[in-house]
């Protein structure tokens, strides 16, 4: 079968199905990573509504089109190269809180500061850990994103999601197969939305931990230069980030790609980095720790195009 390539023609296809869609060409990444790296996406797609994004998907399925689905972008490595085909951004023109009792109501392009402070306006706790996240909902769930000893899975009552038939399903908790930084979520699969559940709390005592937990990411998290979030996920039985600094990378560069010296967990954007001077920083990184400790440490970050 023939993969269809051509931006116009991929433009034209999709407008003549959804006039009112959001549809760009040649749209720079970089704009739309939290890294600030990345070439062009050939055609660049945000989606306003349900109905939106099933014909988006009908039709790029139908018609053999190159597909890559994003949200915030905040755990993005883009290649300098840019992205084939079509870039799907369930993000800002797809975002929506509704609070009700002890539930969260919330479509995936939503950011998790937005619904944990929806959280907070009504009242309701255990969703503290997520409140200084940068990511939106669906790529949390499909990650089991957490910090602070809180996790996706603690928190996630039901999902609905575009299988890669194009059909519409719903999981319970127990169907989203929660696991460290994983789900049974495929890159073949579009999440919707999620229904949180959360208990009834006191507004202030939630308000002072989002607080304190926001005060331990600035003082430990390089949130001055631009990344990615933890670039290597937590190999089981050790910590990224004191593997890093003991194999004596902390401060290690490649161009403007840095291990942070603040939090060796991190490899920041100091500059202008490419994304060549990201991947040789990774690359050097996987090396040396495997080399001096026999740890194979894994990318958290999601590295995407050409």
């Amino acid at each position: 079968m023939d993969v269809i390539t051509d931006k116009k023609y991929i433009q034209n296809l999709l407008k003549s199905q959804l006039p009112l869609l959001e549809v760009v060409i040649d749209e720079p990444m970089k704009a739309h990573t939290s890294f600030r790296i990345g070439g062009n996406a050939d055609v660049f797609i945000l989606p306003s509504s349900e109905e939106e994004i099933v014909t988006v998907l009908s039709v790029i399925r139908q018609n053999h089109i190159p597909l890559t689905v994003i949200g915030n972008g905040s755990n993005l490595l883009v290649s300098d190269e840019g992205i084939e085909g079509a870039v799907l951004c369930i993000g800002k023109n797809f975002s929506n809180v509704i609070a009700e009792d002890d539930r969260i109501f919330a479509a995936s392009g939503t950011l998790l500061t937005r619904i944990a402070n929806t959280a907070l306006e009504h009242s309701l706790t255990g969703m503290e850990f997520a409140s200084g996240i940068p990511g939106s909902l669906g790529g949390a769930v499909m990650m089991n994103a957490g910090a602070y000893g809180g996790e996706m899975r603690d928190i996630i009552e039901k999902t609905r999601y575009i299988n890669a038939n194009g059909e519409i399903c719903e999981c319970d908790i127990d169907m989203h197969g929660f696991a460290y930084r994983r789900s049974n979520f495929t890159v073949d699969d579009v999440i919707l939305s999620s229904v949180i559940k959360l208990q009834k709390g006191d507004a202030d005592k939630i308000k002072n931990e989002m607080y304190s937990l926001s005060e331990k990411r600035r003082d430990k998290q390089p949130l001055e230069y631009p990344s990615a979030g933890s670039t290597f996920k937590r190999p089981e039985g050790h910590f990224a980030a004191k593997l890093i600094d003991d194999a004596g990378l902390r401060g290690y560069r490649v161009g403007d790609a840095m291990v942070s010296c603040k939090h060796c967990g991190f490899v920041v954007n100091v500059g202008n980095a490419t994304f060549a001077d990201v991947r040789a920083v990774m690359n050097h990184v996987t090396d040396t720790v495997k080399s001096k400790f026999g740890v194979e440490l894994e990318p958290e970050v999601r590295i995407l195009g050409r």
